[in-house]
């Protein structure tokens, strides 16, 4: 069977369960250009509550990334992420994306690629003069390089990237270090938390630590039992900055529900739950450190 790949052609695009998991009040979260901003600030507590209730979401994919089209169904496409290892399927994370919001211009080898290392990038697109602004971790591939900028490699043509808002990209023999990952997530504090969530427009708890994982230059996989079967695990008393906290429910001896990240004395940084902002909270005396089954180190694998 052919394998028919495609490239992600706005600035997020949401993985959704089924096409019909998509309501009305998700339509800016549908279109190519996508409107984040005009999607996710009039959700109201209990619809965005809904979004994890009733699995309407299940990841989101950001511009210039790979999915590979698996079935189409109308205006709709079931794609698979390979960025995004998955126990639902080995070839990459499953879900449901508007076909609107994917381009059939795949880049060629390229020696190196950028990521953009904060929030609201704005990539300026040459043929049309007109611009996109990148979720952090954005990763393109580099065409040449100017004195200020990058030129690069996009789904919609040649774009320029500014130096000050990107790195280069890290191959996975460079990965850094755990105090590496936690200054990265301290760039989000105060962040409000998103079902789904992988861009930093919100994180949901697994997005947060996959992100930035992904900042250091390790690919870990999408959802939180995965990433607690991954990695090196860390006894107690040898915890270090940047490893992942795992908590289950039945006083940690149930299914994993949740991950942080392990911030140094006692502390874990973290993307709580929805209505609420990413935080460094105290473990001590918490329901966490009641629920805390799994320590779990990826930088130092390499």
């Amino acid at each position: 069977m052919e394998i028919i790949k495609k490239t992600v052609a706005v600035a997020v695009a949401t993985l959704w369960t089924s096409p019909e998991k998509a309501r009305s009040m998700d339509k800016n979260a549908l279109t190519n250009p996508v409107h984040l901003i005009d999607w996710l600030e009039p959700l109201s507590y209990s619809q965005r509550l809904e979004l994890c209730d009733h699995n309407h979401i299940q990841s989101q994919v950001l511009y210039g990334e790979q999915v590979i089209v698996l079935d189409q169904r109308g205006n709709w496409s079931y794609v698979l992420v390979p960025s995004q290892p998955s126990s639902k399927d080995e070839r990459g994370y499953p879900g449901w994306i508007p076909t609107a919001q994917l381009s059939d211009r795949l880049p060629d080898d390229h020696s190196k690629s950028v990521s953009t290392n904060k929030h609201a990038v704005k990539l300026i697109e040459s043929n049309k003069n007109s611009e996109i602004l990148l979720s952090y971790q954005t990763i393109l591939p580099v065409i040449d390089e100017r004195n200020q900028e990058y030129l690069v490699w996009t789904p919609h043509g040649e774009g320029q990237l500014n130096k000050d808002d990107v790195i280069l990209t890290r191959k996975n023999e460079e990965v850094g270090t755990g105090d590496e990952l936690v200054q990265e997530a301290e760039k989000f504090i105060g962040l409000l938390y998103l079902w789904g969530g992988m861009s930093s427009y919100g994180y949901d708890c697994s997005g947060f630590s996959y992100n930035m994982a992904r900042a250091i230059g390790c690919t870990i996989p999408r959802d939180a039992h995965d990433q607690l079967n991954g990695g090196s695990k860390v006894e107690e008393g040898k915890w270090e900055k940047g490893d992942l906290l795992f908590f289950a429910y039945e006083h940690g001896k149930g299914s994993v529900h949740h991950v942080g990240i392990y911030y140094g004395e006692g502390k874990m940084i973290h993307s709580p739950s929805t209505g609420r902002f990413i935080e460094i909270t105290p473990l001590k005396g918490t329901i966490y450190e009641e629920e805390l089954c799994g320590v779990v180190r990826y930088w130092g694998k390499h």
